[in-house]
């Protein structure tokens, strides 16, 4: 046997992709860090471009925490102590002692009976959403939900499954006085803060439209929010889209790989959700937990967001985010207002979404195009994620490289 046809197949695909201008492409890797200096925050080099310093503008490490010494540290001295991996899976000795606090930790965070961890945020909401739908679930999710909840849902075999207009609370409604009668459970599944566009579910009306439908499933409605942008990125103590809406969902997902710079999902809820999750979910079973090392690094990373420091981080992180909105709107772009760190250029064309990124690489940006199918047809953007580390020098040069490129180009 050989993979002589298949390679053919595979190839034949890609090149596909390519022509059709959505591939993905080379993947660009970081040789060396520059740590801030004087105006500039963190520069980076990058392999093939030499000496170039480039700054990133597409980092989900919103709090610009991931080069501290203390959190780095943190990891060293945790890894010195229990070694460099868990040697196992969470059942058979993979736990230590820092998983067990991380995951009590998290749980206080976010107000929560109990949490636990998963090796990514990715493999959390499958780890979720697969135990919980049995043959008499009927799932209800938002169009623009992430992969990781699209997936989720196919690995599953619900009773029925609907999709809803982008937040559009009315709709929600309306699907779910369909569901009704057609299964025993009804878990209603959303993004708290959608990663392409920067904007957010608004959990007060979601919760409450839910909440009315509650006695008309057996085993009644459940909130399901995949919070991974969210947390740590915003809200005024970091608490994420339940902070900014004054609303809590049944069951969170949350990410240590995002805002907090490490790696690793979690989830946080009842002791009975975390209880069940714990014997069925085979995500979390049968894989690695995250290293100690890291678990240690995001308990530090916690301490730090906890603090009066934790606050002026995030303040700055506003202060950014408005000042590169006013630059992008000052400059005649069209963008998705609102308080994350996520802001979009919205382009809806893309071979002019792969223009503006290549004159950005040339000028020393890291920034990400997104073309269909990552987004829909019409919606290409280039998305641009402000970081704690980015000083308002880094804000005001991206946005002269952006109006220089428009004075060019129109």
């Amino acid at each position: 046997m050989s993979l002589q046809k298949l390679n053919n197949v595979l190839n034949q695909y890609v090149e596909e992709v390519k022509a059709k201008g959505t591939a993905k492409g080379k993947e660009k890797v970081i040789t060396t860090i520059i740590p801030p200096s004087g105006e500039k925050g963190p520069r980076y080099l990058v392999e093939g471009y030499g000496n170039k310093e480039f700054v990133k503008m597409n980092s989900n490490s919103y709090l610009g925490v991931s080069l501290r010494k203390d959190v780095v540290h943190a990891e060293e001295m945790a890894s010195e102590k229990y070694g460099v991996g868990p040697g196992a899976v969470r059942f058979i000795s993979g736990t230590h002692k820092p998983h067990v606090e991380l995951e009590a930790r998290l749980a206080k965070f976010h107000g929560r009976e109990s949490a636990m961890i998963f090796s990514s945020a990715y493999v959390t909401s499958m780890g979720v959403i697969y135990p919980l739908t049995t043959p008499e679930t009927v799932i209800i999710s938002d169009e623009l939900n992430h992969n990781c909840i699209i997936n989720g849902i196919k690995l599953t075999r619900p009773a029925a499954k609907f999709i809803y207009k982008h937040n559009d609370m009315k709709d929600l409604e309306a699907k779910l006085n369909e569901a009704v009668g057609q299964g025993k459970r009804c878990l209603v599944i959303t993004d708290g803060v959608f990663s392409m566009r920067g904007d957010y579910c608004p959990f007060q009306e979601f919760v409450n439209i839910c909440q009315k439908f509650e006695d008309k499933f057996e085993e009644g409605v459940t909130t399901i929010a995949d919070d991974s942008h969210g947390v740590g990125a915003y809200g005024k103590t970091g608490r994420g889209t339940e902070e900014v809406t004054g609303a809590k969902v049944d069951i969170l997902i949350g990410t240590l790989g995002k805002a907090f710079g490490v790696n690793g999902g979690y989830v946080v809820a009842s002791k009975a959700v975390i209880n069940f999750l714990r014997e069925t979910a085979p995500m979390y079973i049968y894989s690695n937990p995250i290293t100690v090392g890291e678990a240690a690094a995001a308990i530090k990373v916690l301490d730090i967001v906890e603090s009066e420091e934790g606050l002026r981080i995030l303040k700055h992180i506003q202060a950014m985010t408005a000042r590169f909105e006013k630059g992008l709107v000052d400059n005649g772009y069209e963008t998705i207002p609102g308080p994350h760190p996520v802001t979009p250029l919205m382009v809806r064309d893309t071979q002019k979404t792969s223009e503006i990124v290549q004159w950005l690489t040339d000028h020393g940006i890291l920034a990400t195009g997104l073309n269909y199918p990552v987004v829909p047809k019409g919606s290409e953007e280039i998305r641009f994620q402000i970081n704690g580390d980015h000083t308002a020098a880094d804000i005001d040069y991206v946005i002269e490289v952006l109006k220089a490129y428009k004075k060019q180009n129109g």
